[in-house]
């Protein structure tokens, strides 16, 4: 089991990123996929959930500003992150649930203020 994290970077206050995770060694279509953040010296936070039909989950503090997506023909979930805030700024991880709990390895949001 892989999962491959992409597209953060450096943005400023109110602007947008576009987080992409690839995966792959699962069957990726019935399966939640979640992404969660986490900012150094503070717990990791589950931000996103989808499930296999695309009902998607959001913690209130991005609700109405992200959006989690999915694209089961590439293996791939995507975080829509609109006017973004430097509280936004962690490292967002996405992550599957199997037997056991896959990890990506990270990428890292920065939103300047």
């Amino acid at each position: 089991v892989q999962l491959q994290a992409s597209g953060g970077g450096l943005v400023q206050a109110g602007g947008s990123l576009r987080l992409s995770c690839t995966t792959s060694g699962y069957i990726f279509s019935v399966v939640t996929m979640y992404w969660y953040r986490q900012i150094p010296g503070k717990q990791r936070e589950l931000v996103a959930t989808i499930r296999p039909g695309g009902t998607p989950d959001y913690v209130d503090a991005v609700k109405g500003r992200f959006t989690i997506s999915r694209d089961n023909a590439k293996y791939t979930i995507y975080l829509q992150m609109n006017s973004l805030k430097p509280e936004d700024t962690a490292v967002y991880f996405c992550a599957v649930r199997l037997k056991t709990d896959y990890w990506g390895q990270g990428t890292l949001v920065t939103v300047s203020s």
